[in-house]
């Protein structure tokens, strides 16, 4: 098994359509507003930008995030990430009832050599700062639906 390497899926239900997750998702110049976590936002062009998160444990994460796919047809954000960690993440937003599901799901292998000097030890307490950073993300953003 390689330590450093992570699977994440979260699944936000939220009370809002899909039209309108999507843009509040597509839009990551936004999330520091209401994603108290994502820390800094920094366009590069239309498809690429550096994002510095920070969740409960002591130490930033830095990484370069790459358009792969935007379809808001299917709901689909997808982007390539490089730096801290290196990998995918997707966004999909579906109907759900009245409102919608954002489903979140991330491939990554850390690079950051802190977080690699501690992979088997630190493991379950980084799964548990990211499930906190999700949390706090789905929290931020139904705040923020509730403003649009």
């Amino acid at each position: 098994m390689d330590w450093n390497h992570y699977r994440f899926r979260s699944l936000w239900p939220l009370p809002a359509p899909p039209a309108t997750v999507y843009e509040a998702l597509e839009r990551p110049e936004d999330y520091p507003r209401w994603w108290r976590q994502v820390r800094e936002v920094t366009r590069l062009d239309d498809t690429t930008g550096v994002i510095r998160i920070r969740s409960v444990l002591p130490y930033d994460m830095t990484f370069t995030a790459r358009e792969v796919r935007r379809d808001p047809g299917t709901g689909l954000l997808e982007i390539a990430v490089s730096g801290d960690i290196e990998g995918w993440a997707r966004w999909t937003v579906t109907p759900r009832g009245t409102g919608s599901l954002a489903r979140y799901d991330q491939v990554v292998s850390v690079t950051k050599p802190l977080l690699r000097r501690f992979a088997v030890p630190g493991r379950p307490v980084f799964r548990a700062n990211h499930a906190l950073m999700m949390r706090s993300g789905r929290r931020g953003l139904l705040r923020h639906l509730r403003t649009v």
